[in-house]
């Protein structure tokens, strides 16, 4: 599991937004991007080019999950 403070100060490689731990990820705020950060082994993997861009919709609904906005 990622602590707070690791957390904290962990963002986006792509665009230094702030990330919201989303299950075994990190989802990125950023909506233009979208990115999905996975974690394997309690190891955020911060790769570009191994991370998911959401869908707008699936990306909107994680957000709201936990209370970020959206537009």
């Amino acid at each position: 599991m990622i602590s707070k403070d690791l957390l904290d100060i962990l963002c986006c490689p792509e665009t230094k937004a702030e990330l919201v731990l989303d299950g075994n990820t990190l989802v990125s705020v950023d909506k233009n991007t979208r990115r999905r950060y996975k974690i394997e082994n309690d190891i955020p993997i911060m790769l570009i080019e191994e991370s998911e861009q959401l869908s707008i919709d699936e990306w909107k609904d994680i957000m709201k999950k936990y209370g970020k906005v959206t537009d």
